[in-house]
């Protein structure tokens, strides 16, 4: 399985789903939070593509945009064939 890593903030809800469906769906995941670090804020930014929302979720190296977009993946029975493409 690929490795997956979630950006998040402390204040995010967005976050807490996107790692509880992770948890649920037993995918293990690294968690990083930006909360207050403007530098990483901004190197998020890039590595993104220019999303400056969080949670920002990343398979593989990959950025795949946010909950929203893991859900569209897993919705269209894509996200697990990726995780373990």
């Amino acid at each position: 399985m690929k490795d997956v890593t979630i950006y998040t903030t402390d204040y995010c809800p967005y976050c807490r789903q996107a790692e509880r469906f992770l948890t649920e769906q037993q995918v293990p995941f690294k968690s990083v939070d930006v909360t207050g670090d403007d530098e990483m804020r901004m190197k998020l930014v890039d590595m993104s593509g220019g999303r400056k929302t969080v949670p920002q979720i990343f398979i593989g190296g990959a950025p795949i945009g946010g909950y929203s977009d893991m859900m569209a993946l897993h919705q269209k029975g894509e996200l697990l064939p990726l995780l373990n493409g």
